[in-house]
């Protein structure tokens, strides 16, 4: 039988242990939720199937996050060129998608196929940190999405 400061040493730590979880975890939700409200939406011109966004990430950034929100089996294409003018290009784009999945590569095509579901879509543009000198990196990021009737015949087959 153990002393009782032993079982109450032990309790308290086990209590510590959860703290520190719960506010681990609260801490990381709060981060995430900050970013999300963070990203800059995507716009589409009513009846368009693709937008045409540039930007620029001064030396002291590596990333930067865009939102849209498409449906599932939606045929998307995303695309990432340089941007004239600027001396480095932010060329990494991975594409973040509402059921936890994430697809992406550096430059050109980044994603091409069916979307797999509903709901809001995070698009990460970073520099590739192995390739850069840390100047100012410009990109243009092209998001096309087919309509749904427009789709179907491309997700069917893939």
């Amino acid at each position: 039988m153990l002393p009782t400061h032993y079982k109450t040493a032990s309790l308290a730590a086990r209590y510590i242990r959860a703290l520190v979880i719960s506010t681990t975890l609260v801490s990381i939700a709060t981060n995430s939720a900050i970013a999300k409200s963070s990203d800059t939406p995507i716009q589409f011109v009513k009846g368009a199937i693709s937008s045409t966004t540039t930007g620029q990430l001064n030396p002291n950034e590596d990333e930067r996050w865009y939102s849209f929100d498409a449906a599932s089996q939606q045929y998307a294409v995303i695309n990432i060129a340089p941007l004239a003018g600027t001396s480095e290009t932010a060329n990494v784009g991975i594409l973040h998608m509402p059921n936890g999945m994430q697809d992406g590569t550096k430059g050109g095509i980044i994603y091409q196929g069916c979307l797999p579901s509903t709901g809001k879509y995070r698009l990460r543009i970073a520099r590739n940190l192995m390739a850069t000198e840390g100047k100012t990196a410009g990109y243009k990021v092209e998001v096309m999405i087919l309509p749904k009737y427009a789709s179907e015949s491309l997700c069917k087959s893939l």
